[in-house]
Parts: structure tokens; C-alpha cells; sequence
């Protein structure tokens, strides 16, 4: 009876899309934060253009900069893939554009914003930007840069997040865009789990789901792709995750191993 009732509140709280509007989702292999590996860093237009390349869909991570620019990065903490010390949203976009990338000496291999990559993909494959919102912090602003940046491209471009403020702020303020949900179950499959899913749902009134590929086959994830929303996995990494992304979703996000 539960299992109904939450089934109901799903196509009236979240519906579904018209497959016009997501059909271009399906069967598409992404490149996780870009066809990266040794030399070319992850996120770096080297390889984005790597994945162009081989005709590749591309997923990408985006945050704001200190001047309100969306800028394309991994991490809070320049750290790991500058050396340099700090967060990201304490430097200008202007700043991040000049640091280098992983080993890389390179000045093309830096920091692109938004904007860069937009203009190196010109619609020729299809764009997932996950939109990097930390808990505790108004999502308004990047939201809003991000919006800016989409403001004419032409091309397949979908935004996407684990925090369901994100997905909510599109539907309302920039419903034209496709917008989705970012789900990991962690472990997390008690009843509480579960709600919390729904919850996420219903609020955040996704056209898709990009779902933690560990924790396929599910439940959850499995409803709402018999309903009409596709679901797309992460972290594809292997051949067996492959196989997994191939029976239970509709498009796998993948690096390494996971790239055919």
C-alpha cells in the first residue's frame, strides 16, 4: 500500500518528460569530467577536446568563481589538481584561468570557465554539467551563473546535481532547461532511505536521474525509468560496470576501463 502511494505521489509531485525533451539523453556514452587519463587532466580542455574527439558525450563539473563566473572544476580545494592552496570560490575567474592543471606546463591547460567550454563543444555531442553546490550555502548565485552562460547555446546541454535546490531553481527560473537529479543510496536502503529519496524527488521535479552505478539494480531508480525518466550511471569505470549500466540504465558516464 505504501509502495502505491508513494508510486502516486511520484507523477504528481515530480511527472515525467515528454521523451521530446530527454529522448537525446538515451544510449549516450558521457566522458566523465572528460576524456582524461595520463597527461590530461580531468575537467581540462584537453580532455574535453578528447573526447570531441571520439564523438563522445561529455560530463563536466561547474562552481562559481569569486566574481560570480561559472567555472569548470572538480573540487572545493584547488589542491589536488593545482598544488596551489585554497578554495575556488576565493579566486577570480580570472585567476583560476592561469593556474596550471595537474603536471601539466601547458598554459591551454588550465581552469576553463563555462563559457570555454561551450565554445569548444558547440553543440557537436551532448553536455551534462554537474552543478557543484555545497550544503549550507545559497545555491541562487551559481545557479544563476550558469544560466547566464546557457543563454543561446544551441546543443544537447543538461544540468544535474546531488542537491535537489539546484534542479528546483531551473525548474522555476529556467524551465526550459533539461535538469536532473544526482543519486547515491550509500548504503541506504532502510525505509527512512527510501523516503528521503522520494522527498528529494518530489522537490527537486528532475526530467532524469544520474544514478550512483553501485547501487544498481534498485528499486527506486527502476520506477522512475518505467515511468518515463531516464537514468543515467556513474562512475562507469570497469567492464563489469559497464554491463551493469547497460541493463539498468539508459546511459552510462564512464572513464577508464569503463570507456569502450
Amino acid at each position: 500500500m505504501l509502495y502505491l502511494l508513494l508510486a502516486l505521489l511520484d507523477r504528481q509531485l515530480a511527472p515525467a518528460p515528454n521523451d521530446r525533451r530527454v529522448g537525446w539523453l538515451r544510449g549516450v556514452i558521457y566522458a566523465h569530467r572528460g576524456l582524461h587519463g595520463a597527461g590530461l587532466p580531468e575537467n581540462g580542455p584537453s580532455a574535453f577536446a578528447g573526447a570531441l574527439a571520439r564523438g563522445m558525450g561529455i560530463e563536466c563539473d561547474v562552481q562559481r568563481s569569486s566574481d560570480g563566473h561559472a567555472v569548470v572544476f572538480h573540487d572545493w580545494e584547488l589542491e589536488r589538481l593545482t598544488g596551489q592552496s585554497g578554495a575556488v570560490i576565493e579566486r577570480s575567474a580570472a585567476e583560476l584561468a592561469v593556474l596550471p592543471l595537474g603536471n601539466s606546463a601547458s598554459r591551454a591547460e588550465t581552469i576553463p570557465t563555462l563559457r570555454r567550454l561551450l565554445d569548444l563543444v558547440e553543440g557537436k555531442v551532448p553536455l551534462l554539467i554537474e552543478v557543484k553546490a555545497r550544503p549550507g550555502t545559497r545555491v541562487a548565485p551559481l545557479c544563476l551563473a550558469v544560466r547566464r552562460q546557457l543563454e543561446g547555446y544551441r546543443g544537447p546541454v543538461a544540468v544535474m546535481s546531488f542537491d535537489s535546490r539546484v534542479s528546483r531553481w531551473f525548474a522555476r527560473y529556467s524551465p526550459h532547461t533539461v535538469r536532473g537529479l544526482v543519486v547515491t543510496e550509500d548504503g541506504r536502503r532502510t525505509m527512512t532511505g527510501k523516503y528521503r529519496r522520494h522527498l528529494a524527488l518530489w522537490h527537486a521535479r528532475p526530467d532524469f536521474l544520474a544514478y550512483d552505478v553501485r547501487d544498481l539494480p534498485s528499486r527506486f531508480a527502476g520506477a522512475q525509468r518505467r515511468r518515463g525518466l531516464p537514468v543515467l550511471t556513474w562512475t562507469v569505470d570497469s567492464p563489469a560496470r559497464r554491463q551493469v549500466a547497460f541493463m539498468y540504465a539508459d546511459a552510462a558516464i564512464a572513464e577508464g576501463e569503463g570507456v569502450e
